[in-house]
């Protein structure tokens, strides 16, 4: 009496969207991927470039901080290692990618 009866929506209502209904449907996820790579993707390229560009740049002479925090003077560069000066007449010899800042010059002296 109180309860009026629910009708189902005919399938010809959903064929009416067409092309635009499956396009508003995929939207928010076309979205997502968007953000995600302007977000995390583009940077991390970008900084793996620089880290990359420094690292082929290393020269002798160039002051530098290894991944474990070790400070030091590069004296030889090969193609997959450097060895670094940290003190005077100590010496180590470490991967390339060990090395993660190129320091301005004289910062060693200052400490």
């Amino acid at each position: 009496m109180f309860i009026s009866t629910a009708y189902a929506q005919t399938a010809a209502g959903a064929a009416d969207a067409g092309l635009m209904g499956s396009l508003t449907t995929f939207a928010p996820l076309i979205l997502m991927f968007v953000v995600m790579y302007f977000l995390m993707i583009r940077p991390q390229q970008k900084r793996q470039k620089e880290l990359r560009a420094m690292m082929d740049a290393l020269g002798k002479g160039d002051e530098v901080v290894t991944v474990g925090g070790v400070l030091g003077r590069v004296t030889k560069v090969t193609d997959t290692y450097v060895t670094i000066e940290v003190a005077a007449g100590t010496e180590m010899v470490v991967q390339k990618n060990a090395v993660t800042a190129l320091l301005p010059k004289g910062t060693l002296k200052s400490l």
